[in-house]
């Protein structure tokens, strides 16, 4: 009995979809195997999922790069010099950006301010402001919290010391029993409490 023909459609159920895929890929991958084997061909297939998954077969001991500059070579088409364009193009929009920056940089720290006109150079001292409105903010909230940290391990010692000073008497005064002794013997240092 021979297999009935199916129609050749996209698959609405995503799980049978993604099955068919997967199964298919690796029918195309082995059938590439073979090609590889049985004619000494070389072989690239690249596939990506619809879920953005990337599989890709090559000919082992190549990579796809070579197999593309063997098609270029053979076929008289530049594939890379559209992609070349590209980056140069990107890298021109960077070292624009990357220059602009730098003069940006030497305008702020009062260089290169020859060729700006009065309304830049007004639109400068006002950034130039603002930023030092926010860095003395910045700085004001810095110390804030440095002396309320400060504070806070100030009054830990003091507290620390009191409870030292209450047990030093505590401890003292078991040790003499109930009549302590008196002011010319005294066995406790009066420490001054700064607040």
């Amino acid at each position: 009995m021979t297999r009935g023909q199916i129609q050749i459609r996209r698959i609405e159920n995503i799980t049978n979809r993604q099955v068919t895929y997967s199964k298919r890929r690796n029918g195309l991958f082995k059938k590439a195997q073979e090609l590889v084997v049985l004619c000494d061909a070389k072989v690239s297939i690249i596939m990506i999922s619809s879920r953005n998954k990337l599989h890709e077969f090559t000919t082992p001991g190549t990579t796809t790069k070579q197999i593309y500059d063997m098609y270029q070579q053979l076929s008289g088409n530049d594939v890379w010099s559209s992609q070349y364009a590209m980056m140069l193009e990107e890298l021109r929009k960077i070292k624009e950006a990357n220059g602009n920056i730098r003069k940006e940089i030497r305008r702020r720290m009062g260089f290169s301010m020859e060729d700006m006109s009065f309304r830049e150079l007004v639109i400068l001292q006002q950034d130039m402001q603002d930023s030092v409105a926010k860095i003395s903010e910045r700085k004001y909230k810095a110390i804030a919290n440095q002396i309320e940290t400060t504070r806070k391990k100030l009054r830990n010692s003091h507290g620390i010391h009191r409870s030292l000073v209450h047990a030093f008497g505590a401890l003292n005064l078991n040790e003499y029993g109930a009549d302590p002794p008196t002011a010319a013997g005294s066995y406790l240092t009066t420490y001054t409490y700064l607040e």
